[in-house]
């Protein structure tokens, strides 16, 4: 899963409520999108965009956060945690390949749907041919191909927003498609712990899902082919990432939103095993079903706290205080199992961090557009600042795992990621044009 910065992903759950410096609002200029050609009525898309980002995160939900963690363990229960590790990384570096290249290849060909269509349906055959195979090596092969065709879909599926959707309009469908997320993640969550006992299955049912709403979204989201776009140079992207980051305020608001995606991820991966091997769960409830009760309480603080954060922020004009004190309220939170290994403890980390992650994706979002260093390259910079995003989630499985194998427990993982999400909250601080 390649986490962006787009409004279509968890780094961005609901419209930015920022906008780029050196242009007001609904204007045009050099470095304005262009006005987008749509072929159905924004009403008509919204549904579109929010059923095919609810079975996109539904699938990255359930896979990894059940399916794949118990098939690892199956494999070898000793290895569990270097393996799952092991995967994730693995995996993780080939979403992050795949997504932009995806993401290029549509450019070229000035359609979007065709490539949607393609990566739902091959995400069928790779969910059977996941389920099928033993052993560590092939269950990597099968997941990264997994990754590979999930972010075809996914690099189209975000690049429909812009495309299709009138600026005015712009804050609904971020909205529609943010929602995604905590749907998504509650509809996965909940498959996944249904078929915990026949996890082959269970990939056919998500891999199932996201075939259909691709074949249901590209049925009813017609679109007309746009004039090709000619991809950017490598070494033309290596010299915006350098440029971007020699910006003050920029390399500052990269580098907060690179410390706490890290510390949320390093936790988030391995959340069944935290739950098989660190919580007291009640007598009855096993930790697949635990994940399932989980997913949905930390989904709903995540939107309480998201839409608040968001219009807070705006209301009183306060960037850095609300990045933050949410950031800050994360580290709290991975505070509460870290001393406690009750179920209670686990009920109340998810609220907290649900309400801490929510509110600094959302008001981050709106900070990270008002320190862009140029409004005509505001897109180049986006995804610069997806680096922030992507990267992290690279590094958190192998990080994670080498500190629980290190001190034998997971204690010292919520710490660690206490930490990064501290100092997460201090690079707000130094950043001088906002708030």
């Amino acid at each position: 899963m390649a986490l962006s910065s787009s409004g279509t992903s968890p780094a961005s759950p609901g419209p930015s409520s920022g906008s780029s410096p050196g242009r007001a609002p609904g204007t045009t200029g050099p470095g304005s999108p262009a006005a987008p050609r749509t072929t159905l009525p924004t009403r008509g898309l919204l549904p579109l965009l929010l059923a095919g980002n609810t079975a996109m995160y539904a699938l990255y939900v359930g896979v990894p956060g059940l399916l794949l963690a118990l098939q690892i363990e199956a494999v070898d229960p000793a290895a569990k945690v270097a393996n799952f590790g092991l995967v994730s990384g693995v995996s993780a570096i080939f979403a992050t390949v795949f997504n932009p290249v995806a993401g290029a290849l549509s450019d070229r060909s000035g359609r979007r749907n065709p490539w949607i269509l393609a990566g739902g349906l091959l995400a069928l055959p790779v969910m059977l041919l996941l389920g099928s195979v033993h052993g560590i090596l092939l269950v990597t092969i099968a997941w990264c191909l997994g990754q590979a065709v999930m972010n075809v879909y996914q690099a189209a599926l975000t690049s429909v927003v812009p495309d299709r959707v009138p600026l005015a309009s712009r804050g609904k469908a971020s909205a529609a498609v943010g929602l995604g997320l905590p749907v998504g993640s509650t509809v996965g969550a909940l498959i996944g712990a249904a078929f915990s006992d026949d996890y082959r299955t269970g990939y056919l049912v998500f891999g199932a899902i996201v075939a259909a709403t691709a074949v249901l979204f590209t049925s009813l989201a017609r679109e007309e082919r746009m004039p090709p776009k000619s991809p950017m140079p490598v070494r033309a992207q290596l010299a915006a990432f350098g440029s971007a980051l020699k910006d003050h305020d920029f390399r500052w608001a990269f580098l907060g939103r690179a410390l706490l995606v890290l510390g949320y991820f390093a936790v988030a991966g391995f959340q069944l095993y935290v739950l098989k091997d660190h919580t007291d769960l009640p007598a009855g409830l096993s930790p697949e079903e635990a994940v399932a009760v989980l997913m949905p309480v930390n989904s709903v603080a995540m939107v309480v706290s998201t839409v608040l954060g968001g219009w807070l922020s705006d209301r009183y004009d306060r960037r850095k205080l609300f990045v933050g004190a949410s950031a800050a309220l994360a580290a709290v939170a991975l505070l509460i199992p870290a001393v406690s290994s009750s179920w209670t403890a686990m009920l109340a980390f998810s609220v907290v961090n649900g309400l801490g992650f929510g509110c600094y994706m959302a008001v981050d979002t709106a900070l990270v557009t008002m320190v862009l260093p140029k409004a005509e390259d505001a897109a180049r910079d986006m995804g610069v600042l997806n680096i922030a995003n992507a990267g992290p989630q690279i590094v958190a499985p192998f990080a994670a795992s080498l500190v629980v194998s290190l001190s034998g427990g997971y204690t010292a993982l919520f710490l660690v990621a206490a930490v990064l999400s501290v100092l997460g909250a201090l690079a707000v601080r130094p950043i001088r044009t906002v708030r």
